[in-house]
């Protein structure tokens, strides 16, 4: 969807002001550590957080739900024992008093006291903490009120109902505006944490005619209000995806090219993520298990993965365990180059942490072959006849062997123009050769959650249909 003015609403800096300062939340994240060390734990890790949002969604021009939410916690840790045989415990809470941090302490350790020891427990080394983190631009709460939202999501609601007569309902407009803080520390001397934001648009209208009822829906998410498309923008686009889906046909089995939109395109790169994870691998759960410097995707696709991007969703200095981040390049002209580690995952496997405790960071997958003209038109294209994706149904995917069976939905397309819609089809092929068959990478870039590409076509794919 093209990039509009941001929501009237203005966004501000400091609106919904949070509860703890960060010196207060570094005195608890210490009293906890400290209640850990007059236990006797070996080692300990606590995170202190807190948050706040609001978020309304409408229907028919009726406020469906208002909530404002409002939470803190604070989890820790404990591992007891010897460094290569420790034993963890974990407990949490929502009350910063005194006496229930040292209850939850206790808890902790006595759950670690009563479990089996483990060689590969226990903190990140000290000298992979980050340290003197940068601020990466995450906080910017929105100056947002509860009639403020509900306006902005009848506007919403009004744009796309007012698309074309046949879109007659919603499967829910909301808006909502969250923002929150934390302090993680451990007992290796790490202390560090910092605010953030997240604003989002999203609709999902419905189409009938007399062929039937179809729905689509669109979201847009962003740290800064000022960064999202204008809410009649959103609710139109979203209105036209449903309009576009009326009439829908089956097609019958076949073989064909199959090019994932945008934003199916970030769960492939999403399954590659999930493949290339240590928790899959020391598992035996993967189908990369022991393709570590081999070709594994396109010889035109490259993967890198950026933490430190200014203002990004995926972006941070230091991991779940505050483990530095690092600007690296995961995939290479195809080529493997790097796994995604935790402290626990890598050792496991005998290796070290890639600072990805709690997943990936700003992961952007791109092809040699792309150029500034290849947009979604020019990628149907390049397609020339073959099956575009718009919507999978189901978890039809076997990270073992890279066996993919999908239910899906989207559009046929025969010379590079779309046809008509499809529905009721099953895609399946298998994703180590998925990954080798990439044709193509739009320019259409997208963004969804920490992933980032454009559209994706696969030369061939198998298609069930009628």
């Amino acid at each position: 969807m093209p990039r509009s003015k941001a929501p009237s609403a203005t966004p501000a800096s400091a609106t919904q002001p949070l509860s703890f300062s960060r010196g207060e939340l570094e005195s608890i994240a210490a009293e906890a550590l400290a209640a850990a060390r007059r236990l006797g734990a070996a080692q300990a890790g606590v995170e202190v957080s807190e948050g706040s949002g609001l978020s309304v969604s409408v229907r028919k021009g009726a406020v469906e739900t208002l909530e404002h939410n409002r939470d803190k916690g604070l989890g820790i840790t404990v591992y007891t024992g010897k460094p290569g045989a420790l034993s963890r415990g974990n407990a949490s809470t929502s009350d910063f008093s005194t006496a229930s941090i040292e209850a939850t302490v206790r808890a902790a350790f006595d759950i670690a006291r009563f479990t089996a020891p483990d060689d590969c427990a226990g903190l990140a080394e000290p000298e992979l903490l980050a340290k003197d983190a940068p601020d990466l631009d995450l906080y910017h709460p929105w100056a947002l009120d509860a009639e403020q939202a509900i306006t902005l999501a009848l506007r919403m609601e009004r744009a796309a109902l007012a698309t074309d007569k046949r879109i007659s309902n919603t499967d829910g407009t909301a808006v909502s505006a969250s923002q929150g803080q934390f302090m993680l520390a451990t007992s290796h001397g790490f202390m560090d944490g910092y605010p953030y934001s997240r604003q989002t648009l999203s609709i999902a209208p419905i189409a009938k005619d007399r062929s039937g009822m179809q729905r689509d829906d669109w979201y847009v998410s962003e740290r800064r209000a000022e960064d999202l498309a204008e809410p009649e923008r959103v609710g139109r686009y979203a209105a036209e995806r449903a309009l576009a889906r009326l009439r829908a046909r089956k097609l019958d089995t076949r073989k064909c090219p199959v090019l994932f939109e945008a934003p199916l395109a970030c769960g492939l790169l999403g399954s590659f993520v999930q493949a290339a994870s240590g928790g899959a691998l020391y598992r035996d759960a993967s189908f990369f298990i022991g393709k570590m410097g081999e070709q594994v995707l396109a010889n035109h696709i490259d993967i890198l993965e950026d933490p430190h991007v200014p203002g990004a969703i995926g972006s941070c200095f230091f991991d779940d365990e505050g483990v530095a981040t690092r600007k690296r390049t995961v995939l290479e002209a195809g080529v493997l180059k790097g796994w995604f580690l935790s402290t626990y995952t890598a050792r496991k496997l005998k290796l070290h942490t890639t600072g990805n405790a709690g997943g990936s960071h700003n992961l952007t997958l791109s092809s040699r072959l792309t150029r500034p003209t290849d947009d979604f038109a020019a990628m149907l294209r390049k397609m020339g006849t073959g099956l575009l994706v718009t919507e999978l149904l189901g978890q039809g995917v076997n990270y073992v062997n890279g066996d993919y069976s999908r239910g899906a939905s989207g559009y046929w397309v025969q010379n590079g123009v779309i046809q008509h819609p499809v529905e009721e089809i099953t895609i399946a092929g298998n994703l180590a050769q998925m990954f080798k068959d990439i044709a193509a990478v739009g320019a259409d870039v997208l963004r969804r959650g920490t992933k980032v590409t454009g559209s994706i076509l696969i030369s061939e794919m198998a298609i069930a249909g009628s």
